[in-house]
């Protein structure tokens, strides 16, 4: 795919978000509209495939939201970059159903390697990059961890980035 028309994604996990795995709580709903209104944009500003690193927690929100838009714009396309074969092998029963349904509808899985290695999350998340213009996150401005080491990686390979709060100003 052209990066020029690619977007890819990163953001927290359940455990760094304020609402933990409650969906339906107000922040959460607020985020997953801002979202859908950030990928609305990136479409009209003429961008069609969309990679996502399909971890918990945010990237769902994310996988799902393209799949919304791409309810609306047949020309959207969805990768699944999937850091090592065994990512959701440790995951709850529900969790494991949930991420094989969104799976399902990508339009092409890429599997970065095929074992765990203690570097490979970062490893998927260059593959996002490298291939990308944008880059849409979710981050909670803690000076830490994938999502501010992927929006680093992404700044310094001068790949335009949307920061979507964790939790919006009005909030």
């Amino acid at each position: 795919m052209d990066p020029a028309v690619t977007c890819c994604f990163s953001g927290h996990r359940p455990a760094r978000l304020p609402w933990g795995r409650n969906e339906a709580d107000p922040r959460c709903l607020t985020l997953k509209a801002r979202l859908d209104q950030a990928l609305e944009e990136a479409h009209r500003q003429g961008f069609r495939h969309f990679l996502c690193g399909m971890a918990q927690g945010a990237d769902l929100y994310f996988c799902q939201a393209v799949l919304d838009l791409r309810q609306r714009h047949p020309e959207v396309t969805l990768e699944a970059a999937i850091p090592f074969a065994g990512q959701a092998d440790h995951w709850s029963a529900a969790d494991q159903r949930r991420r094989m349904t969104l799976l399902d509808q990508c339009d092409l899985e890429t599997v970065v390697q095929h074992t765990y290695t203690p570097g490979c999350m970062n490893r998927r998340n260059r593959y996002m990059v490298d291939r990308s213009s944008l880059l849409i996150a979710v981050y909670d401005g803690i000076p830490q961890g994938g999502t501010l080491n992927t929006l680093s990686y992404a700044m310094g390979k001068g790949v335009r980035t949307v920061i979507l709060p964790v939790v919006s100003p009005a909030q």
